[in-house]
């Protein structure tokens, strides 16, 4: 059955400041990207929408409000398109945009541009690239010829992408830069056209346009050429409009825009835009090559800082167009040990935890790491969550990022690093880039193992503490004169015969429930253990002043905190039961409690010696 996300979706938007608040939104592999009109507190409650469950972090970067959901980002993109109002940044019909966007440094939004006009093509780039990688493993062991008609297919479909990527390009452009898609695409497209290509024996090639000496460049799999070129046209659109009548602009605007930016191109954008990747690829090249130890150790590291900040898809035109100037890329290999040092987190933190649902997490987002190299749901709900498996993920990814920088290890073509696409490392170093996964992944587990999780002491033992959340004598639920609590159909736990009316949080946590009258409140703590705690029987019949709760849901507080107060004698004079239950809501086996006894008395002669200890001793 397929899953609802209509809760999640309405909780999402309503914490965003409800569908008015939103200018657009689109998403990329993990996360949602909303633009806002306005992110201050009173409009955004950041802190609810990290709580949702569904939701792994916020993160406020690139002058967008990202909230990361992990693989069902599209699907939860989906439903709220449904359900609401709100503009899809990736359509071409408003004139509001990604790009458009003016919040942050130059640098961000730079950052910011190239993510968006990337993130549609990744897809199609991942595809084609593991294609191609197969290729090469099927023609090096001889399970095909390069010669048959069978491998030259599908050979035509790993190399379209590729190939005719300043197209894709083209299209993503104009979609951010918002000019005419089609008109973009036939600019670009004239830089592929069969007469053109057959003109450039090779790059540098001098010809004559008018009398002007043109070098001609191949553009075939560049990167900047298309998207500078798009993003000229894009104002030279708006201005053509202004002169073009509307009567004329089926035919005028695509006809000047062409006898403009064509040659525009060729001469001048065109091979700028070549020598720039040409550069940037060499610079990198000579970085890995002067340093690859250090361009590793920092990548390796520091890779998962670029993904919390959402920035992480900038880099890559820089692997692309490595791939296209010199055909394999030593980005990706660091990059690859960052992604396998996070799932090795995810191992350390199953085999360490001592709570159920965080074993639950690590084990149900190990798979999508290691086999898709999705790791966000890793970072947010374990690696950031603990702090210490961060500490160990960093440390080793970047060992093991400078050992594949030092080994100048290669990607042959683009892919997410997992192990259902080792065939893209496929060669000479492949061996080298297979002992790096594997000490990231196991180096790090090991790593988070031994420096632990920092978990509070209701985790790192096989007790749970609590503190009393009325001072009093406790007595076991099964004296209770309620045989929904003394049967434990509410759940386990204890109870307590109160003699001070002050109502005190047991454990550190949020209020997820507080009842009207106030006799009742759930509490949950960050490592997901829910109580309910219910002062007095049948006591939902009183008025409201005789409990005065000064928290409500969503409040965080911390354990033994005064959060109100119980009139116990009027409870008593209406003849009442004051006794309070503690009720373990989700599971909680009576022998790993540990009672924080605030009286006199001595817990452990009411309740049997091996399901409480005093004091946690």
């Amino acid at each position: 059955m397929k899953k609802d996300y209509t809760k999640l979706a309405d909780d999402i938007v309503s914490y965003v400041g409800g569908q008015e608040n939103v200018i657009s939104l689109y998403h990329c592999i993990t996360r949602l990207r909303f633009k806002l009109k306005d992110t201050s507190i009173a409009k955004v409650n950041k802190d609810k929408i990290e709580k949702l469950t569904g939701v792994l972090s916020v993160v406020e970067a690139n002058g967008q409000f990202q909230v990361v959901i992990g693989s069902d980002v599209s699907d939860v993109f989906q439903t709220i398109l449904a359900n609401y109002h709100i503009k899809n940044a990736l359509d071409n019909t408003e004139d509001d945009d990604v790009e458009s966007n003016k919040t942050g440094n130059i640098v961000i939004r730079f950052f910011n541009t190239l993510s968006a006009i990337f993130n549609p093509i990744i897809i199609a780039l991942a595809g084609a690239g593991m294609l191609k990688a197969l290729l090469v493993v099927f023609t090096t062991y001889h399970l095909l010829s390069n010669q048959d008609s069978t491998y030259k297919i599908l050979a035509a479909a790993g190399n379209s992408v590729f190939y005719f990527l300043p197209l894709f390009l083209a299209i993503s452009a104009a979609r951010i830069f918002k000019a005419n898609m089609f008109i973009s695409l036939a600019i670009v497209a004239s830089l592929l056209e069969p007469n053109f290509v057959s003109m450039v024996v090779k790059n540098g090639t001098t010809v004559d346009f008018f009398g002007i000496p043109t070098v001609l460049m191949g553009y075939s799999g560049t990167v900047i050429p298309a998207i500078i070129a798009i993003y000229v046209y894009a104002h030279l659109e708006k201005l053509l409009k202004k002169f073009i009548p509307k009567s004329m602009e089926i035919f005028a605007l695509s006809l000047v825009a062409l006898i403009i930016m064509v040659p525009l191109t060729v001469l001048v954008i065109g091979p700028i835009g070549v020598m720039l990747g040409d550069g940037l690829g060499n610079a990198m090249n000579f970085i890995s090559g002067e340093s690859g130890l250090l361009a590793g150790l920092l990548i390796g590291g520091g890779w998962t800082f670029l993904v919390m900040m959402g920035i992480h898809w900038g880099v890559v035109p820089i692997m692309v167009n490595n791939l296209a100037l010199h055909g394999y890329d030593t980005l990706r290999p660091m990059i690859a040990a960052a992604t396998f040092a996070s799932a090795g987190v995810a191992l350390g933190v199953f085999l360490k935890s001592r709570n159920k649902e965080t074993k639950g997490l690590a084990l149900s987002s190990l798979l999508p790491a290691l086999l898709g190299g999705i790791t966000e749901p890793i970072v947010y709900g374990l690696s950031v969550k603990y702090k210490k498996p961060l500490i160990a993920q960093v440390i080793v990814g970047g060992l093991v990022g400078a050992f594949m920088g030092a080994l100048q290890v290669k990607a042959i073509v683009y892919v997410f690093p997992a192990l259902t696409t080792l065939p893209a490392f496929f060669g000479p170093t492949f061996i080298y880039y297979g002992i790096g996964i594997t000490v990231a992944f196991f180096g790090t587990a090991l790593l988070t193992y031994l420096l632990g999780l920092g978990e509070t002491d209701e985790t790192t033992s096989d007790s749970l503490s609590v503190a009393l959340p009325l001072r009093g004598d406790v007595i076991p639920l099964s004296d209770v004169n309620d045989p929904v609590f003394s049967t434990l159909a509410m759940g386990n736990g204890f109870a307590i015969y109160p003699e001070r009316g002050d109502i005190l949080a047991p454990i550190t946590g949020e209020i997820i429930t507080v009842f009207p009258t106030g006799h009742a409140f759930g509490i949950r703590s960050a490592l997901g253990t829910e109580l309910l705690v219910h002062i007095g029987l049948n006591t939902v019949d009183l008025s409201k002043g005789t409990f005065n709760i000064s928290v409500k849901k969503g409040d965080q507080v911390k354990k033994g905190q005064q959060i109100g107060t119980a009139n116990l004698a009027e409870i008593k004079e209406k003849n009442y039961d004051p006794t309070t239950m503690v009720i373990f809501t989700n599971g909680v086996k009576e022998q790993t409690l540990v009672v924080l006894d605030q009286s006199k008395n001595d817990i452990t002669s009411v309740i049997s010696k091996d399901a409480i200890e005093r004091d946690g001793k």
